[in-house]
């Protein structure tokens, strides 16, 4: 099977390399293209690099779009011509394309994914949102089992996928900020920013391991560490009053209608 990655840039890099160690592909099954050629030059030899698109999309068996969505329909419509669109499986991780405009592009109605992936997926630990048109069930099930294995995967609806990106996709942008502004505490409280953020790290690495293995709600983890009038408690009260919950609310909620 040949998957072909049409826009290689930091998103579509990561799904390149994550793919390369899954079951699905090595990196000659990979075609990845870029614009530039500088960009590339960051890939480990193996893939198969190009800066043509019409070339690159001629013999695979997915097509997956991760350019940025105002370029989408302009790459779409340029490669739709060199397509067999009633055997390749189209894939987009392009926030905000809908299955109709990709349809309305393709001049076609191939098997479609829509997939909100996070940057972690590089490492094997990202969170994925799979959403599926015209797709069979076996076709379904091997992109959700190909995406499984860079991390946590969730087959959602449609309209769901932009409740994804803010939860995840971007969510793993608010973890590092969150993670950032610890490490500026930590430096504040004498600790140098390598230390810091080394200790920092490693305490979200193991919450986050926490509430995995046990499936415990984080309100339970938190009751074991905090004692009435204690350092934790103090800390999430100063935390609280400064609006730390409800700014993460409307950072989550700030891009959807109606939320």
């Amino acid at each position: 099977m040949k998957i072909t990655i049409i826009g290689a840039g930091n998103m579509g890099g990561a799904i390149a390399r994550a793919l390369a160690v899954g079951t699905y592909f090595t990196p000659s099954d990979i075609t990845c293209t870029a614009r530039s050629a500088s960009t590339l030059e960051k890939f480990d030899k193996g893939f198969n690099l190009t800066t043509d698109n019409h070339k690159a999309v001629a013999g695979a068996d997915i097509v997956l779009f991760a350019v940025k969505p105002w370029l989408m329909e302009e790459v779409v419509r340029d490669v739709a011509p060199y397509m067999d669109v009633d055997k390749q499986i189209v894939a987009s991780v392009a926030a905000g394309i809908t299955f109709s405009q990709l349809s309305e592009w393709l001049e076609g109605n191939p098997a479609m994914f829509r997939i909100i992936p996070n940057t972690a997926v590089e490492v094997g630990s990202g969170v994925t949102f799979i959403s599926s048109c015209n797709a069979s069930e076996q076709t379904r099930a091997m992109i959700f089992d190909m995406f499984s294995q860079m991390g946590c995967a969730f087959e959602v609806e449609e309209d769901m996928m932009a409740a994804g990106t803010a939860l995840a996709s971007c969510g793993i942008a608010y973890a590092m900020k969150y993670i950032q502004a610890s490490v500026s505490g930590g430096v504040s409280l004498g600790f140098d920013e390598e230390q810091a953020r080394k200790i920092v790290e490693c305490t979200v690495k193991g919450a986050a391991e926490l509430l995995l293995a046990t499936g415990n709600p984080p309100q339970v983890e938190i009751d074991k560490v905090t004692t009435p009038g204690g350092l934790t408690q103090r800390g999430l009260a100063a935390m609280e009053d400064a609006g730390f919950s409800v700014a993460v609310c409307n950072g989550l909620t700030v891009n959807i209608p109606n939320k």
